[in-house]
């Protein structure tokens, strides 16, 4: 658990969850991606031709092939700003960074609306995210 909050702190520059119940302090939705189902997240990219590029996205599509075995809608993300609204009325706010390279192009967020946001590390296979979908 301690690894992924890492991962989290290190990739995402904000990070806040804030009640939507409380009207006072609703965010203007207009300026974020707004995510509300069981979804995985990608970035759109047009990655430059090498052997690199070849094996980071062979890992993404094997761990975007098994999201989609277990019932996960792809979500292109059309903007840096995510709001992923979960069932129990949180929001969870996320602003992605310019990516630096390939592995941060090929950034993948795991979102369940009964659970927080699972930032995949394309390093560690399928394991997270069999661990995250049994996770309650």
């Amino acid at each position: 658990m301690k690894k992924i909050l890492s991962l989290l702190t290190m990739t995402v520059v904000l990070f806040a969850c804030n009640n939507a119940r409380n009207k006072e302090q609703s965010t203007d939705r207009s300026a974020y991606d707004v995510i509300n189902e069981k979804c995985y997240v990608y970035r759109e990219f047009k990655p430059a031709p090498g052997a690199l590029t070849d094996s980071v996205l062979q890992l993404r599509k094997q761990l975007t092939d098994y999201l989609d075995q277990h019932q996960f809608k792809a979500h292109m993300a059309g903007k840096d700003s995510l709001l992923f609204h979960r069932q129990n009325g949180q929001e969870v706010i996320i602003e992605l960074p310019t990516p630096q390279d390939i592995w941060e192009q090929s950034t993948i967020i795991v979102f369940d609306p009964v659970k927080n946001p699972l930032f995949v590390n394309l390093h560690k296979g399928t394991a997270q995210i069999e661990q995250y979908i049994q996770a309650k």
